[in-house]
């Protein structure tokens, strides 16, 4: 039985390929780049936590490879990027984030992407039966829309996984106390930045989110995805 059978032989919701037309509204495949230089770094240099997942949005070591010049200009026009990974064991649902920019993802492993539209919150609500699942292969690289709920891929092993990340400069990284003061704006999206370029919306269950400031606005059961 291949993963994908596997997946869905053991879930109770659908996983789907990234490269079956569920996937179209959420992102696209992305061919023609050489990321193989990257994912040899991150196989050699990237460890998977024991516990937990580990996200560094800017790795010094992956920007000075010519990639990095190309992506930046071809799939960014020329607009600056950060590459950087997260690695980690996670298997539950947690949480969504999005940000006002595409996001690459280059699978380093196989793993699984909780996926929705950030166009279905509703009042700084969502519910948690609405994302679909989708099942990405090792070396896949594939763009994520702007309007694309997310959070860190699901494993589909005892190993973990290991995504490597692309994204506008500075994605990801602390607001300042003056820009903490946004979320007094008035805006009700505002309410949902929780770092720069970062709107999250979060289960009330999963604390570390809540504790770093994540709106709790998921709701429904906190679902596990099995694998």
């Amino acid at each position: 039985m291949d993963i994908l059978a596997r997946l869905n032989e053991v879930n109770d919701v659908p996983v789907y390929s990234v490269e079956d037309p569920h996937f179209r509204t959420y992102g696209r495949i992305v061919h023609g780049y050489d990321v193989q230089p990257w994912i040899d770094y991150m196989e050699q240099e990237t460890p998977i936590p024991t516990q937990g997942n580990i996200y560094l949005p800017s790795v010094k070591e992956m920007e000075e490879q010519s990639m990095y010049e190309c992506m930046c200009a071809s799939l960014y026009g020329g607009m600056p990027i950060q590459v950087g990974y997260c690695n980690g064991r996670n298997t539950t649902y947690n949480g969504f984030e999005y940000h006002k920019g595409s996001e690459i993802n280059i699978a380093v492993t196989d793993f699984m992407l909780v996926l929705g539209h950030s166009y279905d919150i509703s009042h700084n609500t969502y519910d948690v039966s609405q994302p679909e699942v989708f099942f990405v292969t090792k070396g896949t690289v594939i763009e994520m829309y702007s309007t694309t709920l997310h959070l860190s891929p699901c494993r589909v092993n005892d190993e973990g996984f290991k995504d490597i990340v692309v994204l506008p400069k500075g994605t990801n990284t602390l607001l300042s106390d003056e820009e903490k003061k946004w979320k007094a704006s008035g805006d009700e999206e505002a309410q949902l930045l929780l770092m720069h370029n970062k709107w999250v919306i979060a289960h009330p269950e999963r604390k570390p989110l809540i504790d770093q400031g994540a709106y709790p606005g998921v709701t429904g059961i906190n679902k596990e995805l099995r694998y």
